[in-house]
């Protein structure tokens, strides 16, 4: 019994390596079917939290996809009204379950503000952003994602909005 034992418990974990390692490869063979490039617009606002400002903000995504869990990319925005600033990130984007995506990374963000003699002055400060976002998919490539940033800089920032995207 003892051998009957051992030779079915290394039968059986012969049989799981197996079919695991199918399941694995499936997966990665969906995987490469998959459209690695993602493009999409944002619309939304930005908050400064210590002014309390707000503003339109409007901007361009790109991401690759490296595998089903991580893409890398980067994000221009351009906030408009009482803040005019533009943000230009290098982000990661870690994709969590289904849709739900962590969005993290550096950048630099560029405020142009009046002088008191009606000239403009630039200040460039560095960021992190630090977000979540959903992205529901639909036929075609085409996707829709609600999205919330944290921008931590010398003016930390609520980003929020939703973007219109193509996989391709």
């Amino acid at each position: 019994m003892d051998r009957f034992l051992k030779t079915s418990s290394l039968f059986l974990a012969i049989l799981i390596s197996v079919i695991s390692q199918e399941a694995i490869a499936q997966i990665e063979v969906e995987f490469h079917e998959e459209k690695r490039h993602h493009i999409s617009v944002f619309s939304g606002g930005t908050t400064i939290f210590h002014t309390d400002e707000a503003a339109s903000t409007i901007g361009l995504d790109y991401e690759y996809r490296i595998n089903r869990l991580l893409g890398v990319g980067f994000v221009v925005e351009q906030a408009f009204g009482s803040i005019d600033a533009t943000t230009i990130l290098t982000v990661a984007d870690i994709h969590i379950w289904r849709g739900l995506a962590l969005q993290i990374g550096p950048g630099i963000e560029i405020l142009n503000e009046e002088t008191e003699f009606g000239g403009e002055e630039s200040a460039t400060n560095f960021v992190a952003r630090f977000g979540a976002l959903y992205e529901l998919e639909f036929e075609g490539g085409y996707t829709l994602s609600p999205q919330l940033h944290y921008d931590a800089s010398k003016e930390d920032a609520l980003v929020f909005g939703i973007s219109l995207g193509l996989a391709f």
